[in-house]
């Protein structure tokens, strides 16, 4: 296994979002809430246009983790906080921007990774942090 250090990077990745997505989405999780697909129900409610569901757009950011890691298991604990939402217009979409950087090493082996993911150069989840047990292909 490569040596991972503090200040690792992790692969950067981009994931398209489009409004088809926010429906596959919806029919997955059972949030068929109309800010989430229909636009003139959002903008009725103040937003500018659909927005992405909170937990589609986290779960799209760690990606880049499980991708580094090559196993969706080793992520053992993942928080973030939204500060804004993923506008999703039609028919363009968005582009979620996921980048990660390696914060710690604990002496347990396990690792603590900083994630950055923007919109448009807008953040739109702070605080976006994963702790992982890295597998022996992690960093490599």
């Amino acid at each position: 296994m490569t040596t991972i250090a503090v200040g690792t990077q992790l692969p950067a990745q981009e994931f398209p979002i489009r409004r088809v997505d926010l429906v596959r989405y919806a029919g997955a999780s059972g949030d068929f809430n109309p800010i989430h697909w229909n636009e003139r129900f959002a903008t009725s409610v103040g937003l500018p246009d659909v927005i992405a569901h909170g937990m589609f757009t986290m779960a799209s950011a760690i990606r880049v983790v499980t991708a580094w890691t090559g196993d969706p298991g080793s992520v053992l604990e993942y928080s973030v906080r939204f500060t804004r939402p993923v506008v999703v217009p039609d028919p363009e979409g968005a582009v979620l921007r996921v980048s990660g950087v390696v914060r710690e090493v604990r002496e347990d082996g396990l690792v603590d990774v900083d994630l950055t993911a923007t919109v448009d150069g807008q953040t739109v989840l702070a605080k976006a942090r994963a702790v992982v047990r890295p597998s022996p292909v992690a960093g490599g």
